[in-house]
């Protein structure tokens, strides 16, 4: 797995992937659980990677 994630769109999925987990707290009844989609934006944040960027040929990482 080759780094595809560069810094900037790194913390912006983190940011989103909390937003979103947020929901599981702010919401009341089944739609609180579209929350857990907050894990995926969250975990190519951590890896670096994201698998729909390889598919599509986007590298946001600097050259370096």
């Amino acid at each position: 797995m080759t780094r595809n994630v560069g810094p900037v769109d790194r913390g912006l999925r983190i940011v989103v992937g909390l937003l979103l987990l947020s929901l599981l707290v702010v919401l009341d009844g089944p739609a609180r659980w579209f929350g857990l989609i907050g894990l995926l934006p969250l975990l190519t944040a951590f890896l670096r990677w994201c698998p729909a960027y390889g598919l599509v040929g986007i590298n946001t990482c600097p050259r370096g």
